[in-house]
């Protein structure tokens, strides 16, 4: 694409840079036959949208590439290397690979790479991902005896006694040779005389369901001075109310999760993963997400008669990328899921020769007019290239032309500030929360106590509906995700008309004021004047702040930026409302008039903010000297990272942070949150050491610096106190009940009964808790 930008004539750049919306179509035609006129925009498009006949796709199958990665999976089944002859069946893309006609030794080689994996599964003991992996080749291969007859000793491991018997017959029917029925008549007679001894059947998975769906709640869409369009309900919503549940207009998984979560559902992939049976790129989870994704599957000619019988309602996202070539792949996800919304629109409206107008589709606004020129120029290059890969891909009959083009340089413009990330909790204890005997054998270690929480972006998507709800860094509802449902719920009382406000970003307590507004201006193109970042505010305050050089002063030293940012705080523009929320909502945790001389209520005449003066007492510090204190008490905490990481005996690294943790504490104010990051890593090092005594007081210190950033029930306190709460389990110490109860609570308000399916060490927690109470 860089090549492309290069030559643009600076006369078209201009344009670029100057342009509006209304100019797109006109800028969207010069710039098309500017690059029709290039050999190597040609060269390009052959590359990313060629089909597999004409070029080796990157995407595409290939027969002889799965059968070696077969026959190095057999070997090291065959040595003992399970795991590597797992990553050859399956990571190693033999079964991606694989076409879905191909045969091997008279056999369907799909089936056999099944047969193959399931055998694995079977000697690994994971009997239900056997199971599965075994039905997948029969409904390819019905007529396989092999497959019929280790599904029949799989079942027999799962205590399924009709079906193995079945499996097993069926098996004996149909195997050629007389050895084969001998040897599964032996099968037959071993499993009639350990039938008295049943294992149990292992609970059925049932599918994520919501149970409180949102159905007495109605919200209505209304237009605000400063926000424009915005959310309210008319009456009251309760706490921890579940108000919208919305399924995405079109998502498209991360580049960076694409070999670990399903490319439908986006959960984590489990290790029977399944490919698309027409290219190599995408895995699912499941062949419910293999069939909503691609379409139902055609089946060759020569596989007439297996079980396939997929039925499909809604329109395949993944289907137009199909053909095994390179730009699902190679382009953007945002670009991808452009085309995906695109492709969805004109299947829905029927008309498949013109790009239809999407703004009146989707209703989403757009941010071109507010871009920069280089951007500006991306989108361009963007538009015409997916416009291309679509005709190429899609339909032939749609025109490639201005307004077609002009169109999707306003649908990316809108994805930019419109589409949400949509994230999954990850914990350094649930990575294989799967099994279900990890529930049962569970005990507090190392690896539990010092447990840490983080939201993972895994797709990109866009919902309608919500792209309604406005922004606010102090926000009233939480958006999380089951599978691809968006779910909105309250995290506090809502009064009858207030706007109903998430975050797009960093909330309060996570970053500084100018910090927020600096990425909401970069990634969102508007300035926030939401309660937070409009009004003196106890957390930007102190959160970076420094503390005073009087040792007998509470007061906060504001470093340059920052202060230049709250000084800017009081001055709300006219049209803007400081009422926006029509409810009192104040951090109550930090008293302002211990770190400030002022209130909330003073004007800006009387608000004075100097950088390097206390806010209080007005004692004047060297602040540059003593930032590159902090700089270098730094290093110490960033070698205990490492050697932590390394798995590293911490020793020294550890007694120099603990003397640096003494030099941050003096320097710093007491809620600055470098301290309860430097407290949080020192929690992690005892942990790590096995000295939980120090690990539980360093927890707690870092907790109770949060707590006054935060606030003391935010969704971010939770987390860490289920790291203290594992502490303290690990010590035996009882008063882990507390916290259990408390972050339970926080849970419930946050993410309702979905909450142990969002994070499951949370009923870890709460069985450890039952068991304490008993």
């Amino acid at each position: 694409m860089e090549k492309l930008k290069c030559v643009v004539p600076d006369r078209l750049k201009r344009r670029v840079e100057e342009s509006h919306v209304d100019d797109l179509p006109s800028l969207s035609s010069s710039l098309l036959q500017l690059f029709l006129s290039l050999p190597q925009f040609h060269q390009l498009i052959s590359e990313l949208a060629a089909e597999p006949a004409t070029q080796a796709g990157l995407c595409g199958k290939n027969e002889g590439a799965a059968l070696d990665l077969k026959e190095k999976g057999n070997q090291c089944y065959s040595s003992g290397d399970h795991s590597q002859a797992l990553r050859c069946y399956s990571q190693l893309q033999a079964l991606r690979l694989a076409p879905i006609d191909a045969h091997h030794t008279g056999k369907n080689l799909v089936a056999t790479l099944y047969l193959n994996r399931a055998s694995l599964f079977h000697k690994m003991g994971l009997s239900m991902e056997s199971l599965r992996d075994c039905s997948r080749a029969l409904e390819i291969s019905p007529s396989y005896p092999k497959v019929w007859c280790r599904r029949g000793k799989v079942n027999a491991t799962l205590g399924n006694y009709e079906d193995s018997v079945h499996d097993l017959s069926v098996a004996k029917d149909m195997e050629p040779s007389i050895g084969g029925k001998k040897q599964i008549e032996r099968e037959l007679d071993m499993l009639a005389r350990h039938h008295e001894k049943k294992i149990p059947k292992p609970a059925s998975q049932k599918s994520v369901e919501i149970p409180d769906v949102p159905s007495e709640i109605k919200l209505q869409c209304v237009k605000t001075p400063d926000k424009g369009r915005g959310m309210v309900s008319q009456f009251d919503i309760p706490q921890a109310s579940l108000i919208h549940a919305e399924e995405p207009y079109a998502v498209v998984i991360l580049k960076h999760c694409r070999e670990t979560h399903c490319h439908y559902c986006l959960n984590e992939l489990p290790a029977d993963t399944i490919p698309c049976f027409s290219c190599s790129l995408p895995l699912y989870c499941s062949q419910h997400c293999q069939v909503r994704a691609g379409g139902p599957i055609h089946i060759p000619d020569t596989m007439v008669g297996s079980n396939f019988k997929p039925t499909l309602e809604c329109i395949p996202e993944h289907k137009h990328e199909c053909q095994g070539v390179h730009w699902p792949a190679i382009l953007p996800s945002d670009v991808v899921l452009a085309g995906r919304v695109v492709v969805k629109t004109m299947e829905q409206k029927g008309q498949f020769t013109d790009v239809p107008n999407l703004s009146e589709t989707l209703g989403l606004c757009e941010s071109y007019s507010k871009m920069s020129p280089e951007s500006k120029l991306e989108l361009h290059i963007y538009s015409i290239v997916l416009l291309f890969c679509l005709h190429h891909s899609f339909s032939s009959e749609l025109s490639i032309n201005g307004d077609s083009a002009s169109q999707i340089v306003i649908l990316l413009s809108q994805i930019r500030v419109n589409s949400i990330a949509v994230v999954r909790m990850k914990s350094n204890t649930n990575d294989s929360y799967d099994q279900q005997d990890w529930f049962q054998n569970f005990s507090f270690g190392e690896a539990e106590a010092a447990s840490s929480v983080e939201q993972v972006r895994v797709g990109q998507a866009l919902y309608k509906a919500a792209s309604l709800f406005n922004h606010s860094c102090l926000p009233n509802i939480h958006a999380y995700f089951i599978s691809r449902t968006l779910l909105l719920r309250t995290t506090e009382f809502v009064s009858g008309g207030c706007p109903l406000e998430l975050s797009y970003g960093p909330p309060v307590g996570q970053w500084d004021c100018k910090d927020r507004l600096r990425f909401l201006e970069e990634e969102y193109f508007f300035r926030c004047w939401c309660r937070g970042c409009s009004e003196v505010n106890e957390s930007d305050l102190v959160i970076s702040g420094f503390c005073c050089v009087n040792p007998n002063c509470s007061g906060v030293i504001l470093d340059n930026l920052v202060a230049n940012c709250e000084k800017q705080k009081p001055k709300v523009p006219e049209t803007i409302s400081n009422e926006s929320h029509l409810q009192v909502h104040e951090l109550k945790d930090i008293d302002i008039k211990k770190v400030a001389n002022i209130s909330l209520d003073q004007t800006q005449s009387s608000f004075h903010v100097g950088s390097g003066y206390c806010l209080k007492c007005g004692s004047y510090c060297n602040f540059a000297s003593r930032s590159k204190e902090v700089k270098k008490a730094w290093t110490d905490f960033r070698r205990l990272q490492d050697s932590i990481a390394s798995k590293d005996t911490c020793g020294t690294n550890l007694t120099d942070a603990l003397r640096s943790l003494g030099l941050l504490r003096s320097i710093l104010h007491a809620y600055n949150k470098g301290i309860a990051e430097a407290e949080d890593i020192l929690a992690k090092a005892f942990c790590f050491i096995g000295d939980f005594e120090p690990a539980r007081d360093h927890c707690k210190a870092s907790i109770e610096i949060l707590e006054k950033l935060y606030g003391p029930n935010h969704i971010a306190i939770g987390y860490e106190l289920a790291k203290l709460a594992s502490i303290q389990l690990a010590l035996g110490d009882c008063t882990a009940v507390y916290n259990i109860n408390r972050l339970s609570a926080m849970f419930s308000t946050y993410y309702g009964p979905q909450a142990g399916i969002i994070f499951p060490y949370l009923l870890v927690l709460e069985r450890e808790r039952s068991r304490i109470i008993q």
